[in-house]
């Protein structure tokens, strides 16, 4: 466990045997966003992303011996800074415990890490409905990235997509 300044807050890792609580973690968190819908992840799935291939990693919030949320973030790359960056995913906190901090030092803690492993930059996303994260953000000293939008492409648009480029159509695009 990590200890952090916050009295009996620790941040742990996820191991294999937390996959059912994180896989609960992403239907709260789904839930809040009103997409509980749109969660496809199953225990399996996240076993092999976060196990298997190491494509993420999860930490816990620990609160007086009990977990009570969750980010989960992975590995990116920034061209600019010719280096690795951090790119949290997601972040849960239990709405009883909100205000204490805990998502702060969550959040401080993942930036240590980046700067720990050498990597240029911290960054996430925020839906623009929700005001008073955002709001915090600012105040931390992570301002929107106002010169760009994030564009998303899944499901049957994806793999249309995706054979797009066997078609020979490109001149056409």
């Amino acid at each position: 466990m990590i200890k952090t300044g916050i009295k009996d807050f620790y941040i742990k890792f996820a191991e294999e045997k937390d996959i059912p609580r994180v896989l609960a973690y992403i239907r709260k968190l789904a839930e809040y966003e009103k997409k509980l819908d749109k969660v496809e992840a199953t225990e399996e799935s996240l076993m092999q992303a976060l196990f298997t291939d190491r494509a993420a990693e999860v930490i816990f919030a620990v609160y007086a011996g009990k977990i009570v949320g969750f980010a989960l973030f992975h590995k990116s790359f920034s061209t600019l800074t010719g280096k690795p960056g951090l790119h949290l995913v997601d972040l849960y906190i239990e709405p009883e415990l909100r205000g204490r901090g805990l998502g702060k030092t969550m959040l401080s803690y993942l930036a240590s890490l980046a700067v720990e492993r050498g990597y240029g930059r911290f960054e996430w996303w925020a839906l623009n409905w929700n005001e008073p994260a955002i709001e915090l953000y600012k105040k931390w000293g992570a301002p929107p990235m106002d010169d760009m939008k994030v564009y998303r492409m899944c499901d049957d648009n994806l793999k249309n997509f995706a054979n797009f480029y066997l078609k020979g159509e490109a001149e056409k695009a």
